[in-house]
């Protein structure tokens, strides 16, 4: 096993061990995952406590496949990881085609919605998924410092994967532009009629001219 190989099998590994980990940590995590599910609108929505409990099934035997130091332990991880991602990213393109904005709760916490960069996202990990089956058989010699730079290196792009949602919405504006107080929706070029009839406000000068006659 080369030093791709490794990287991508610690990458993989920390990104199937944080998302089973999100959506099963707390006392909500899986019924919030089980929601965004439903959102999808995929499915009948009496299935998507299934199949949410399907999915952290399968990312939890990437997780133990993984942890397993056999070759063909490894190889089986990385393939049912990239058949996992290939389906997570089909599911999300179809919602994001159809309109949804539904949450993603990918790795638990977040409250991102569904859109182009999960699909970009997903898509990516899938095909280091794939390269790194492929490179775990190859032989190649690996040095203890090099080892440990690939393990580093898988570790922290693994970890900045499953925390890129919180990390851009750090850099999203907070709230947007200033609506009525009311709440009422205005179509869009309008402008709101002032409303003179609250207190204080002045009439308006044809009122004037009436009253003065």
């Amino acid at each position: 096993m080369g030093y791709l190989a490794i990287g991508i099998h610690c990458l993989i590994g920390v990104v199937f061990f944080a998302s089973s980990l999100g959506k099963t940590t707390g006392r909500r995590a899986f019924d919030r995952f089980v929601v965004s599910v439903e959102g999808m609108r995929i499915m009948p929505s009496r299935r998507a406590r299934s199949v949410a409990r399907a999915v952290v099934a399968a990312e939890c035997a990437v997780c133990v496949s993984l942890a397993v130091p056999v070759t063909a332990a490894t190889v089986a991880g990385l393939v049912t990881a990239a058949g996992l991602l290939a389906v997570f990213t089909a599911a999300i393109a179809v919602s994001v085609r159809r309109g949804v904005r539904t949450p993603c709760r990918c790795f638990g916490a977040s409250a991102s919605p569904l859109g182009p960069r999960h699909i970009a996202r997903n898509l990516a990990l899938t095909a280091a998924a794939v390269t790194g089956a492929a490179a775990v058989a190859a032989p190649g010699t690996t040095a203890p410092g090099g080892t440990a730079v690939a393990v580093l290196g898988g570790l922290l792009l693994g970890g900045l994967v499953a925390a890129l949602d919180d990390i851009l919405d750090l850099f999203r504006p907070v709230g947007g532009a200033p609506g009525p107080a009311d709440g009422s929706v205005f179509p869009a070029g309008s402008r709101p009629v002032p409303n003179r009839s609250r207190p204080g406000s002045r009439p308006a000068p044809s009122r004037l001219r009436a009253d003065s006659k």
